[in-house]
């Protein structure tokens, strides 16, 4: 019978000299829920809750901006759409950014008073440019949520206003904010700008971090009596970056430690490495019936990974396919997997494609090869 030849070669990556560390506990906060996530990875590194229920308050702009930015990005309108100020929007109660019925404000000066003064007249002023009425871009905010995989959340609104039927949880306010740094950069540019001036009315951004860790660049607070004091942020430090979700905070102060301890645990603790740069030749597999004798293989994507700092020491790489890959090959086409062990674990996996085509030879080459191989695997065995 003919015998399949796999190659299992392991490669140790020495990723820095780094000694042997214990990792700590996350730290005990006084919160309702809470999650640390890499952003680049998904890795979650520490969380609490972060499946339950929780009134996201001023949070849910997050997603009032995140409908507004994917819009812009299909062609719906621009940043330079002029807005006409209704009634409604005029008189929306809470935090404002104090625009004026019957005016007509850009797109963009009213994202930036949603994002910087949580302006909830601006939100619904853009709930209303977007769908025609708050309770129509309601049913976007969801559609959204839905297609994003935020199984915990629903909306009722486009500001945070309390409702028995308007929630979500830290894990989903994490996945949301992961997206919108991904899909939309520009967009979350907004969100580091420390202060907006509208109307001569000068306010500054509600996520004090920003003034208290240069690495934070985001994202949004909020707070109801029934939410209590949260805190979406996220920070970059080299290729790491993390995003924190607290929610439930006794105080404004407290939910500001908090959101801080999280971040210095994530940087402290663990780290985000680049194993494999995609479209990058990282091994090759033999070709029968082809124009060329070998193939290189590679990965699709960036291969990288969130550890605690210690577990890079002893990180092993298994290529795993089949030798004798018949011709023709098509750059792209699947030819095995890399697999990535510690501690005789597989902690990640990779499919590993040819990064470049390779053509059949013409008939009678392709006969020849054909012949070799049946030789040889005469002379398998199982």
């Amino acid at each position: 019978m003919k015998k399949t030849i796999y190659f299992f070669i392991l490669l140790t990556f020495c990723i820095g000299a780094m000694a042997q560390s214990m990792v700590p506990k996350a730290p005990k906060l006084n919160l309702d829920s809470y999650i640390l996530l890499e952003a680049n990875t998904g890795k979650v590194i520490a969380e609490f809750n972060a499946d339950n229920q929780i009134s996201p308050a001023s949070m849910t702009k997050v997603m009032t901006g995140y409908v507004v930015a994917d819009q812009i990005a299909s062609g719906a309108f621009s940043l330079d759409d002029k807005v006409l100020i209704s009634e409604k929007a005029w008189k929306t109660g809470g935090s404002k950014m104090f625009i004026e019925a019957g005016k007509r404000i850009s797109v963009r000066d009213l994202l930036a008073g949603i994002i910087i003064q949580s302006g909830n007249d601006a939100s619904v002023a853009m709930a209303e440019y977007v769908a025609g009425s708050e309770e129509g871009f309601v049913d976007f905010m969801n559609a959204y949520a839905s297609e994003l995989g935020l199984s915990n959340t629903l909306f009722q609104n486009a500001v945070g206003w309390s409702d028995p039927n308007h929630f979500s949880s830290a894990r989903d306010l994490a996945s949301l904010t992961q997206a919108m740094i991904k899909n939309f950069p520009d967009h979350y540019a907004t969100y580091k700008e420390k202060e907006f001036t509208f109307s001569g009315i000068r306010q500054l951004n509600r996520n004090k971090l920003l003034w208290r860790d240069d690495s934070v660049d985001g994202v949004k607070t909020g707070h109801t009596e029934s939410a209590g004091y949260c805190l979406i942020s996220s920070a970059k430090r080299n290729d790491m970056r993390l995003i924190t979700v607290i929610a439930g905070s006794p105080s404004e102060n407290e939910r500001l430690i908090s959101s801080q301890r999280l971040l210095e645990y994530g940087f402290r603790f663990f780290t985000t490495q680049s194993l494999i740069k995609k479209n990058t030749e990282i091994t090759t597999a033999k070709v029968w019936g082809g124009k060329a004798e070998i193939v290189a293989l590679g990965t699709n994507e960036d291969v990288l990974l969130t550890l605690p700092r210690s577990d890079f020491k002893n990180i092993k790489a298994n290529y795993k396919f089949k030798n004798n890959v018949q011709a023709p090959i098509e750059k792209g086409d699947k030819i095995g997997d890399i697999e990535f062990i510690s501690d005789e674990t597989v902690i990640f996996s990779a499919p590993l494609i040819a990064i470049e085509s390779v053509e059949a030879k013409g008939f009678f080459g392709r006969l020849w090869s054909r012949l070799i191989f049946w030789i040889m695997s005469l002379f398998s065995f199982d």
